[in-house]
């Protein structure tokens, strides 16, 4: 009998352990169409993304003291590189290398204005091709 809460400790310390990766900030694959405007095609390109969800808290305090309490965190990449693709169809004089962002490490992390799009939506879409071509 006394086996039994030894077993439910351990099932109770294993699902909370692995509730908390279910959507974590982690890499994620993700597939970026780059395009340039002088060049015919539109190319495809894998690369990692930081994808998941962050412990956000808001308050309905106001002023300073409600600030103490406001935590607003955003998945963000810790290490970014940029890799280079060629563009193919573009015209001599035109360079067709254009580089794109890869994350390496994502962290839950205050999100820095300067250097990410925290709110605003991006006025471009990086799922498709915006330019279509005649053949």
């Amino acid at each position: 009998m006394s086996r039994m809460p030894v077993f439910v400790f351990k099932c109770a310390l294993l699902c909370t352990l692995m509730g908390g990766t279910v959507g974590a900030c982690m890499l994620k694959n993700h597939t970026l169409w780059i395009e340039r405007q002088d060049c015919a095609q539109c190319v495809a390109v894998n690369t990692t993304i930081c994808s998941g969800y962050c412990y956000t808290q808001d308050t309905n305090l106001s002023g300073r003291f409600g600030r103490t309490f406001l935590i607003q965190r955003s998945c963000v990449p810790l290490s970014l590189v940029y890799r280079a693709a060629c563009v193919p169809g573009c015209p001599q004089d035109v360079n067709p290398q254009l580089y794109y962002p890869v994350a390496r490490r994502c962290s839950c992390r205050r999100c820095d204005t300067r250097t990410h799009h925290c709110v605003r939506a991006s006025h471009f879409s990086y799922d498709r091709c915006s330019m279509t071509h005649a053949v």
